[in-house]
């Protein structure tokens, strides 16, 4: 039988969405359905001192207004993390679905439900609200002050930190820098960046005369938001039913949870209307009220002997994470565990992250889920500390980088490492003994920069993390698989159907999957944190081989078959010189009231996937533009299921670091919330910033994954924006310690450069 797992077998929900008939939530529309509008504070901190509906419900047309008068007040989070939560640990919930004391503009006091869209923004504006404007603080040094106001005061662990400061401590740190000889100290602002995904945030709420509550929405974790949602409303889990439509527009983290709140609200107004609600987040929301990447400051020292070995690293992180939590916990922890701590072997190192509270819309998970604020610090600390040695960047990182055998503060073992290939292979590509460090001068400079590190495969141990799956022989002997896992764009769903079919030995065209619905599958914490296939593939071996021993058995009573040795492959059950096909037996034993149907659940564990990036770039000395012409991305990525889908998910990840290290920001004005409220006014990459991008696949076969799998999904944009920066300094002989670098900031840079 010829093996699935390593072909390039195309998607599998490749013709929906090529032919335009897909279903996204937006799409939804159901009998006597309404349609919501959210009334939103214009202030970055104050409370309401009175609320006046009456204008807006006498609106015809209008069907329920909500408030957080007449709604729960129950405070819950909208991040996935809420539900799993390692067991003795308190999760942080701060929020509830609308607020008498709004804490950042955008912040939600009402919404309407009517009989059409026109009718609900009339109504909105129907609502009279007066406000006594409160002290606010939107810097997350300046929130950290004794004066500064405080954002959530019963809350707080202290002052203004949300949650807790996350401390990672391995050796002796203290020790380390007294024994090294060298040391390097950097200091860098990162910008608030936003997922800008296709589809805006959206729900479709059905509350039904039998307390059933069904649900339509954008989530990347249907089987936690439903829990979310039953929590909140004092619900039964087993009458909430959360479903895609089956297809989400894109996620890249904004999603794991709650959709921004567009499931809350919409369930909020459905329990009070009792007809349909749909609530569809305008672009100008998206961009304005629901979670982006962390941005804030970093600061760190790196010592090291001099012959370049590292023996001391030291890193701090202040991240915004807005008014609410969200992730901001678990994301500093993320920031430490694999972006400052994760890639190189440093016997004594310590972290400090603090995720504080500011009265700015929340930031939560995005691609990467603070690796690449961690790899930026350590990478330009690298770099800092090559040049202070005359040292090639390259071979420092190499002789520094983890190896298989190496014990670090991770709570699992490192596995299998590929970073110094993907190190050397990104060199070769890009042109890096040719090009780096060449005499740059006249107008129009070129330099070529590098990083690497490493991320997860999988959120366990770091949090409840475990997949389940039901796999079933239909009587026609083709194959059904259920997980809770949605498809949010990667192609998972079809490399999983890949690794079903070679663990089961079916036919890829006789097995379908069924997913991103709570009713058809087990519980699963959904698409997040590179696991979906890494972890998903893991239940689906241990349930194929309890499956494959329900049919051997089976078959070897039934027809008289020799037990030992018997296999299936291409469809087809053999042992000795006996054989039936699968088609044949799964009929006959439905003839017999049998089916061939396992659940399993598992707890998967984790490994690490390496990469380094080369970029090469271009820099216009009297405009201060930067181009990036090319970028070479080599990614240990364990053993590649599906090249196709793998390079796409690399692609995508240099365009987005891409758009971090030299245009994406979102910038806030004061009294009147962040500026970019839309595409027209925030610097998406375009076509002519893609650069020429070079996808190399890396296979080291890890232990732990099946196949030697490892993750894929958001490490594309973990070092490209590090890479960037050394490109550009390697150009211009000036190091970027604030992104993203435009034509401004790096004109600025310039000039002052050459005062200087």
């Amino acid at each position: 039988m010829e093996s699935y797992v390593g072909k390039n077998i195309p998607r599998n929900d490749g013709y929906d969405k090529a032919t335009g008939r897909g279903k996204f939530t937006h799409d939804i529309f159901l009998p006597h359905m309404l349609y919501a509008k959210v009334l939103r504070s214009p202030y970055a901190h104050a409370k309401v001192t009175s609320i006046d509906t009456s204008e807006a419900e006498k609106l015809k047309g209008v069907r329920a207004v909500c408030t957080f008068e007449n709604t729960t007040n129950k405070l819950f989070n909208t991040s996935a993390s809420v539900v799993t939560t390692n067991p003795g640990a308190e999760p942080v919930r701060d929020q509830t679905v609308f607020t008498g004391e709004p804490k950042y503009i955008g912040d939600e006091i009402a919404a309407v439900a009517a009989d059409t869209e026109k009718i609900a923004e009339e109504a909105v504006k129907l609502i009279k609200v007066e406000y006594e404007e409160l002290p606010y603080v939107l810097d997350p040094l300046e929130a950290l002050k004794d004066d500064a106001p405080d954002v959530q005061p019963e809350l707080a662990h202290k002052k203004n930190i949300c949650g807790e400061v996350i401390e990672i401590n391995f050796g002796d740190v203290k020790e380390g820098f007294e024994d090294a000889e060298e040391v390097v100290e950097a200091f860098v602002k990162l910008p608030r960046v936003k997922q800008a995904q296709m589809e805006t945030h959206a729900a479709v709420a059905s509350y039904k005369g039998d307390g059933t509550l069904e649900l339509y929405s954008t989530t990347q974790t249907p089987h936690p938001t439903k829990m979310i949602i039953a929590y909140t409303f004092d619900l039964p889990e087993s009458k909430v039913h959360v479903k895609n439509p089956p297809y989400v527009g894109g996620g890249f983290g904004v999603r794991i949870g709650i959709s921004g709140k567009a499931e809350i609200i919409a369930t909020a107004l459905t329990l009070k209307a009792k007809r349909p609600v749909k609530y569809v987040y305008t672009r100008e929301e998206d961009f304005i009220a629901s979670d982006t990447r962390h941005g804030g400051y970093l600061k760190g020292r790196l010592g090291a002997k001099k012959d370049g070995t590292f023996v001391a690293l030291d890193t701090t992180a202040w991240l915004n994470t807005g008014a609410y939590a969200t992730f901001g916990v678990e994301l500093l922890g993320v920031c430490g565990a694999c972006g400052t701590a994760g890639t190189y072997h440093v016997p004594n190192l310590h972290y400090s992250g603090y995720p504080v509270y500011t009265n700015q819309q929340t930031a939560g998970a995005f691609r990467g889920f603070g690796t690449p604020q961690g790899t930026f610090i350590v990478e330009t600390l690298v770099d800092a500390m090559a040049k202070k040695l005359g040292m090639d960047p390259i071979e420092l990182r190499k002789m520094n980088t983890m190896r298989e055998e190496d014990k670090n503060w991770f709570p699992f073992s490192v596995g299998s490492v590929g970073i110094n290939e993907c190190l050397d292979r990104a060199a070769e590509e890009i042109g890096w003994k040719e090009k780096r460090g060449k005499c740059k001068e006249g107008k129009i400079r070129r330099g070529v920069g590098i990083a690497c590190g490493t991320h997860v495969s999988n959120a366990a141990p770091f949090c409840v993390d475990y997949n389940a799956v039901t796999l079933r022989i239909e009587q026609d002997g083709s194959m059904v698989v259920q997980s809770g896992i949605p498809e949010i764009g990667p192609g998972s769903t079809t490399a999983l159907l890949q690794v079903t079919a070679d663990e089961m030995g079916i036919d890829f065209d006789k097995i379908t999957m069924q997913y991103g619905d709570t009713k058809a599958g087990p519980f699963d914490i959904g698409s997040h944190a590179t696991r979906t296939l890494y972890t998903v593939s893991q239940v689906i071996d241990k349930a194929a081989k309890k499956l494959k021993a329900d049919i051997f058995d089976y078959t070897a009573e039934l027809m008289k078959m020799e037990r030992e040795g018997m296999k299936l492959e291409g469809g087809v059950i053999t042992s000795g010189e006996k054989s039936i096909s699968i088609k044949e037996l799964a009929y006959e034993a439905h003839l017999r009231g049998k089916q061939f149907i396992v659940s399993e659940c598992l707890v998967p564990p984790n490994s690490l996937p390496w990469y380094a990036q080369a970029a090469e770039v271009e820099v216009d000395m009297e405009t201060g533009m930067v181009k990036v012409l090319k970028v070479a991305a080599a990614h240990d990525v364990g053993k590649v299921v599906n090249p196709r889908l793998a390079e796409g998910q690399i692609e995508g990840g240099v365009i987005q670091g891409v758009g971090y290290a030299c245009r994406e920001e979102m910038t806030y004005v004061d009294n009147k919330g962040f500026y970019n409220n839309g595409f027209h006014k925030y610097m998406l990459p375009t076509a002519d910033d893609v650069p020429e991008i070079v996808p190399i696949l890396v296979e080291s076969n890890d232990p732990k994954g099946i196949y030697g799998i490892k993750g894929i999904g958001e490490v594309g944009v973990c070092p490209t924006a590090p890479a960037i920066v050394s490109a550009v300094e390697d150009a211009t002989g000036i190091r970027f310690y604030e992104i993203p670098m435009t034509p401004g900031r790096v004109l600025k840079a310039i000039k002052e450069n050459e005062k200087a």
